[in-house]
């Protein structure tokens, strides 16, 4: 004991750039209130619609602006030290883990990508009669529990290969596919076996049915039996199928193996399935009612794990004395990997998880963003359970293979266990949004939870990230209208966050939550200023007026804080600059999109669905994409604004240079042309598409068409009303 109290687990310390961020952060705010009464100043002598239009785009970036800098009052940097951790807890006295898995689709997301996550896992530096790891197949496919009836054969070779020789990457794809890794006496062995695992299951994939020769047991047979003609991904009974039980099966050096059950929830068209959040809380009940684990890790199904001993970097937390006893979760950043060597699509959101979050760590804790968080189970039971089997404390006796337990795990993965409960509401992971992680983790954190940000320097998981224009908009659209269903429900972050959490707590969720409205300025000021400058008409401060020094600052202090904090975190130019890109093609489609259709949702005009990102990935496109290469090639409307602004911005920056190579004087118009420069910089990529390449993945010629016929619409427009 004595040694425990002078070795710690864990080290907490404030970054040194947090000074200088509250010093900053009090000069700009400054800068803003000057501008803000300049526009005042200036409707109060002749209001305008161009003049609201600019006084409502820079009103939302001042409030965007001031929530962003919460994040920034107390950016804290957390070190673990597992080597102290003999000195606190013995192996037999570690919490047991739970491992919740999702995956929708199996032709969106390959069923190899949750195998190689699950296997990632159940080799785990953490002992195997605590570890249990629960798939949830939301698409109720066949195909996905056959990939796993081959994860649960290959595992009693993997597991064992993985602990004896010390592998530190234990997801077989990256292991076997690096060239850096060392080779073990059975490293050909295992490899050759799960290049044929691989195989087997992409053909039965490929083919849509499972062949008799690929079945050898009575057992997995009798479980695909249950894929009967009627049987449909929307419409099907609970299926709960045990693959490994601890203290049954073994491995082939004789050891326990830890458990792998499939289950895929009861679904009908008669209820509500409520999406992912519907498809955790399914998996919170059946692991409750087999191995109600105390401790719990979220994963999506592509998001591996890369660090073997990450669950020990949780004890370090958990099981230190001097932590708050409201701990509730342990968030880990999003890595991607696979991105390309300038990440043309800022896909990597380093910005976020290298710089935002480490801000709310300092505050409250972080957000819980969906994958590679491991909570208390505790936390998802804020009032006592109204059933005895979902007891939080209840330990499990008997084997989750016996009737009496599967039939419990089948009735509560049943559609209707929840009518009538607190199941989503105070209890579990909540609903009501498409982004169930953020409301969840604010919603926690409201009842009084705190949590902890945990960046080592390996990272933990590794996902992927899309690797396509048209799945990045879509994805961000979809994220636009789950965020504004928070931000404007009865528990938004600006109005009940900030009173219950804390205010700069309440802050930090809030500008997470109003993300969409990014799209209001952005796409004003892709299009007002260059609309006036095509009219030869003046809407900025010239050159010669103090005023233009304000834009001048405000627009450099912004980019110039987000570019340094960006490269700190160990980012480059090039990446950044491309981040900032990708933001600007975000802020003109993929958030106007959301924001569109979650006010026609809220109207009850539309009614948005989840839609799965796809994880497939094309070679060609494959080949572009570690090119550097934009890809387009599908002729979506979410494609159109980015393209029209692209048209905009270059016809105004020419019309400008050609007006002041005859006039010989810019000084009116000078702020417009330099944003119109920096549109048509930022859309190069754009250009190349409409014109300049043949390849699949260019842009798709309706799409300019429809542009170009936008875009003179847009002229027409501006020339009577400026």
């Amino acid at each position: 004991m004595a040694a425990s109290q002078t070795l710690p687990l864990h080290t907490k310390m404030l970054m040194p750039q947090a000074g200088i961020n509250r010093a900053f952060a009090l000069v700009y705010a400054c800068a803003i209130l000057a501008l803000l009464y300049h526009h005042f100043i200036g409707l109060l002598h002749s209001a305008s619609m161009v003049s609201i239009f600019l006084l409502l785009a820079d009103s939302v970036l001042a409030f965007m602006w001031a929530t962003a800098q919460a994040f920034r009052m107390y950016p804290t940097c957390r070190q673990v030290f597992i080597e102290h951790l003999e000195h606190y807890a013995k192996e037999e006295d570690y919490p047991g883990l739970d491992v919740l898995i999702c995956t929708a689709d199996p032709y969106k997301e390959p069923p190899m990508g949750a195998v190689n996550t699950a296997l990632s896992v159940m080799a785990y530096d953490y002992p195997t009669e605590k570890l249990s790891v629960y798939l949830s197949d939301d698409g109720g496919s066949k195909l996905t529990l056959f990939a796993f009836m081959e994860a649960a054969r290959f595992a009693a070779h993997w597991v064992p290969y993985c602990r004896k020789n010390k592998v530190v990457e234990r997801c077989p794809k990256a292991h076997f596919g690096s060239s850096n890794t060392h080779r073990f006496p059975e490293t050909d062995q295992l490899q050759t076996m799960y290049q044929s695992m691989e195989e087997r299951v992409e053909n039965v994939v490929k083919s849509g049915s499972i062949s008799h020769d690929y079945i050898t047991k009575e057992e997995e047979s009798e479980a695909l039996s249950r894929w009967t003609d009627g049987f449909l991904p929307q419409n099907h009974p609970p299926v709960v199928q045990v693959l490994l039980e601890n203290g049954k099966d073994k491995d082939v050096s004789g050891h326990g193996v830890p458990n792998l059950v499939y289950v895929s929830r009861e679904k009908s068209r008669d209820s509500p399935h409520h999406f992912k959040a519907g498809a955790l809380n399914a998996l919170l009940r059946v692991s409750a009612t087999m191995t109600n684990a105390p401790l719990i890790l979220t994963l999506d199904s592509d998001m591996y794990s890369n660090d073997p001993q990450t669950p020990l970097r949780v004890l370090c937390y958990l099981l230190d004395p001097s932590m708050d006893p409201k701990l509730g979760y342990i968030q880990f950043p999003q890595i991607f990997h696979g991105i390309n060597k300038n990440d043309i699509y800022g896909g990597e959101m380093r910005h976020i998880f290298q710089a935002l979050l480490p801000g709310m760590d300092g505050l409250g804790g972080p957000m819980f963003i969906g994958t590679g968080c491991f909570f208390w189970r505790k936390v998802f039971y804020g009032f006592p359970s109204e059933t005895l089997e979902m007891y939080q404390n209840r330990q499990v006796s008997h084997s989750i293979k016996s009737r009496e337990v599967l039939a419990m795990a089948h009735h509560v993965a049943g559609c209707k266990y929840e009518n009538q409960t607190k199941w989503g509401k105070m209890i579990g992971f909540r609903y009501g949004t498409l982004v169930e992680d953020l409301y969840t983790g604010c919603l926690l954190q409201s009842e009084g939870w705190k949590s902890v940000y945990c960046n080592p320097k390996r990272p933990t998981f590794l996902g992927n990230s899309p690797i396509n224009l048209h799945d990045c908009l879509n994805q961000t659209m979809r994220w636009s209208v789950g965020l504004l269903e928070v931000a404007f429900c009865k528990y938004s972050p600006i109005t009940y966050g900030v009173r219950y959490i804390s205010l700069l707590s309440g802050l930090c969720f809030a500008h997470s939550t109003f993300w969409a409205i990014w799209a209001i300025p952005i796409t004003i000021y892709a299009f007002l200023p260059q609309l006036a400058l095509l009219n030869s008409t003046s809407i900025f401060p010239k050159t010669s007026n103090p005023w233009f020094w304000v834009y001048v600052a405000l627009f450099l202090g912004a980019y110039g804080q987000e570019c340094l904090e960006y490269i700190l975190s160990g980012g480059s130019i090039q990446k950044w600059w491309n981040y900032q890109r990708a933001w600007m093609m975000r802020g003109i489609s993929g958030f106007s999109f959301g924001l569109v259709e979650f006010l026609l949702k809220s109207v009850g005009i539309s009614s948005f669905g989840f839609n799965v990102t796809s994880k497939v990935v094309e070679e060609e496109q494959s080949k572009r994409y570690q090119q550097g290469i934009f890809e387009f090639g599908v002729a979506s409307p979410i494609f159109l604004p980015i393209t029209t602004a692209a048209i905009i911005n270059l016809v105004a920056f020419l019309s400008c240079i050609a007006q002041a190579w005859k006039l010989r004087s810019i000084e009116d118009v000078f702020i417009q042309m330099l944003l119109a420069g920096f549109g048509v910089v930022n859309c190069w990529p754009v250009y190349e598409g409409m014109v300049l390449r043949t390849d699949k993945g260019k842009m798709p010629t309706k799409i300019t068409f429809i542009s170009i016929i936008l875009a003179w619409v847009l002229y027409l427009v501006s020339s009577f009303a400026l």
